[in-house]
């Protein structure tokens, strides 16, 4: 088998992607300069996306080496049930195009700080915005650029330093362009990861078939049900030793929801995509995007599951290995390395493409909370249009160079993939959702009720965490909301907790929130009319084909 470096074929392949972006990416760019362009146009690309740049665009930003190298690790660990991530994301789109993108355009909300201003106050919307920033600059932004440095390192050969510093120019290349280039340039990057995805996949399931003595990637996916037929379950019961990351029904009627709801509807990272459209141009991107999480698992998961197959029956032995344990993570690099001269360029291209958009996208949300909702508001109330874009670029740039710095020094690759990114994000979600769906929906909510759910939730999250340092758990085993951890401890997984924190968020805002109207508090409601959540013929049949063919994914692989 080939495990060499990228070869001459792959860097023409991979130098060819780049051409095409990078100059797509400055076509784009000196179109938009020749227009009026403000502030508005900058961050949020007003009235310039289409439907299909939006949906591509929310794709590339939410697919990045998290999805390639840490789900890939996951379907090696526990199989296709990870893909509820994905499957359950197409759901909660078609929820926020209906429910949250016309109270966003209707109130004219172009981010969540604003949201919060609005329908709160400034206090809650100021300790949100730099909440935002740090987990943006901290978390979101130094994950994805020492991962994907990481990933892209391991495939090509090339320092480690190196790869993060080129990935990071290449990213303010197209950050620098605007919302507009992003959006754009997003297109072409989905294509290269999806089409390099496939290529990575298409080798994973050839090479299970080959192994057996047969041939034609049916036959591989064939092979691998049946030699792995405990990773084609999406519902675990209590027993399976993975119940504690995906917990049974939790994923289709518990906290897998506040997961997907928080992610696609109250983050600006997310809805930023949307938010410059007109209401039928965002639904139509959003639809566009909840089919392509649809295909998304057949690149990111059916590999780690083949590469699983592979393992168990003697191959990879020492590729899988890291500091002599198993590193699920190393799934999806081991596979690459095994592509013929060409693909391999493509498929790293895809990798790169995934992280570079990603990047992008976080980099240019930094820049629109910081300069419409601090710089804007508090450091320079009276800045002009040109003045708020080059504060916005030099964001950009410093973003960036604090995340080069401080990545190395987080231990980001000692901590896991996937399933860890998910829980610790979950320790905020619940609460900000919270937060959010009561602000949307209920007129009487109030802003020390959002206070609560933001603070409070926090710290249940916490509490709720090392509670079995405190006391023994396992008296809740019988209804399944505790299961013993890798040391024999019983602890409520992660996905569940975020169900009982968000239900003990909304009943605490519920009451703080009556407590304070009875003594005439009022805040902000926002302009909220059923007309608004009407939907065109065309998104409807869109969604039920997806729910459709949800259902069925579900019932075959329950």
């Amino acid at each position: 088998m080939n495990t060499q470096t990228l070869g001459l074929k792959d860097y023409i392949v991979f130098l060819i992607y780049f051409v095409i972006v990078a100059s797509y990416g400055l076509w784009i760019y000196r179109k938009k300069k020749s227009a009026h362009s403000d502030s508005k146009d900058y961050f949020l690309a007003e009235g310039s996306l289409t439907w299909w740049a939006i949906g591509a665009s929310l794709i590339a930003s939410n697919i990045s080496a998290e999805q390639f190298i840490g789900m890939s690790g996951s379907g090696f660990k526990m199989g296709l049930a990870i893909a509820t991530y994905e499957w359950m994301a197409a759901a909660t789109l078609i929820i926020v195009a209906v429910f949250f993108i016309p109270v966003y355009l209707k109130n004219k909300i172009f981010t969540m700080p604003q949201f919060l201003n609005h329908r709160y106050n400034g206090t809650v919307a100021m300790i949100m915005a730099v909440f935002w920033l740090l987990l943006y600059v901290v978390v979101n932004l130094t994950s994805i650029l020492y991962l994907g440095a990481l990933a892209v390192s391991s495939i090509s050969g090339f320092d480690l330093g190196l790869c993060m510093y080129a990935i990071a120019i290449f990213a303010i290349i197209i950050t620098l362009g605007g919302m507009k280039v992003i959006g754009y340039t997003d297109v072409i990057q989905v294509f290269f990861l999806i089409l390099g995805g496939l290529a990575t996949t298409y080798l994973a399931l050839s090479l299970v078939s080959d192994h057996y003595g047969t041939t034609g990637i049916l036959k591989g996916y064939g092979l691998m049900t049946q030699k792995a037929s405990e990773h084609f379950h999406m519902i675990f019961k209590p027993e399976n030793p993975n119940y504690i990351d995906l917990p049974g029904l939790s994923v289709l009627i518990g906290g897998m929801w506040i997961v997907n709801l928080n992610y696609w509807g109250c983050n600006q990272y997310i809805t930023q995509r949307a938010l410059g459209a007109d209401l039928k141009t965002a639904r139509g991107g959003i639809l566009f995007a909840a089919f392509l999480k649809l295909l998304m698992p057949i690149i990111v998961v059916l590999p780690g599951i083949a590469a699983y197959v592979l393992y168990k029956d003697g191959a990879f032995q020492t590729e899988m290995l890291q500091g002599g344990e198993v590193n699920p993570d190393r799934a999806y690099p081991v596979l690459l390395n095994l592509l013929p001269a060409g693909l391999k360029g493509l498929s790293f291209a895809a990798l790169t493409a995934a992280v570079v958009a990603s990047l992008a996208g976080k980099a240019n949300s930094i820049a629109t909370i910081f300069t419409l909702d601090i710089y804007k508001k508090v450091i320079n109330p009276g800045s002009n249009e040109k003045n708020l874009v080059v504060v916005g670029k030099a964001t950009v740039i410093i973003a960036m160079i604090i995340g080069v710095i401080i990545a190395p020094h987080l231990g980001i690759d000692k901590k896991g993939g996937f399933q860890y990114i998910q829980e610790y994000t979950g320790f905020v979600s619940p609460g900000i959702f919270a937060m959010f769906i009561l602000g949307f929906f209920w007129k009487r909510t109030t802003s020390n009720a959002a206070l609560f759910a933001t603070i409070g939730g926090f710290l249940l999250s916490v509490i709720l965490k090392f509670l079995p340092m405190w006391t023994d758990l396992s008296f809740l085993a019988s209804s399944g909301f505790s299961i013993p951890n890798a040391a024999g401890v019983y602890e409520i997984p992660f996905i569940d907790r975020m169900g009982f924190v968000f239900i003990i968020c909304v009943i605490g805002m519920y009451i703080i929130s009556m407590i304070e109207n009875s003594k005439g508090a009022r805040d902000h409601a926002l302009e909220v009319d059923a007309k608004m959540f009407k939907t065109t013929p065309g998104f409807a049949i869109g969604s039920l084909i997806i729910v459709a063919l949800l259902t069925a994914l579900y019932t075959i692989y329950w």
